[in-house]
């Protein structure tokens, strides 16, 4: 009987399982820095771009309606602002809110103007309408040829560039609700205050 004699069998080293913590840790943390380094210019562009798109310079909520003629019975006196002329018969509005930009951008939303009177009361009465910004004398307007039509509910969305564009220092603001081809005006926002950060 033949005896063959067997090597033992190679040992393995024990392995520290603290140590090979230490080492997984210290490469999480090292991948963990690079992609926080890869990653800093995109955050900031991020923030610089979010500072940039919002360089909102005014802001409406709520919509005071038009009344045609306003003093007393005995003098009755067209209610005009600023040199524009009002509807002849009375509107109504559910709601109003627009934000205007530094660059003249203005984003309008309407609900519910509706006629308040006459023989078409409850309806648009096929109105369209723009929008005029007055700050101080100066009167700023999206195009009356990008008029936008009344909704039959009296909904409506603008979408559009004043012209010319606002101050950043716009003195005792005015936002009217105007209609084509006359230009008289429906409807007047109410301006919020923006707080400084």
């Amino acid at each position: 009987m033949s005896s063959e004699t067997q090597s033992p069998p190679p040992t393995r080293e024990a392995i520290d399982d603290r140590e090979t913590g230490a080492v997984g840790r210290r490469s999480f943390l090292r991948k963990m820095a690079i992609a926080g380094a890869s990653l800093a210019p995109v955050l900031a562009l991020l923030v610089a771009s979010s500072a940039m798109a919002d360089d909102t310079i005014l802001k409406f909520k709520g919509g005071i309606v038009e009344i045609p003629v306003i003093g007393t019975p005995a003098v009755p006196v067209a209610n005009v602002v600023r040199t524009i002329q009002p509807a002849g018969t009375p509107w109504v509005i559910r709601a109003l809110s627009a934000e205007v930009k530094a660059d003249g951008r203005i984003h309008v939303e309407g609900r519910g103007l509706l006629l308040a009177g006459g023989n078409e009361v409850g309806t648009n009465g096929g109105a369209s309408v723009f929008a005029s910004l007055i700050c101080g004398t100066t009167v700023s307007s999206t195009p009356m040829a990008n008029a936008v039509a009344l909704a039959a509910d009296g909904d409506f969305t603008i979408d559009d560039m004043l012209t010319p564009a606002p101050s950043n220092g716009c003195d005792n603001p005015v936002l009217l609700i105007r209609t084509v081809p006359s230009g008289v005006w429906f409807t007047a926002g109410i301006p919020l205050v923006i707080e400084d950060d």
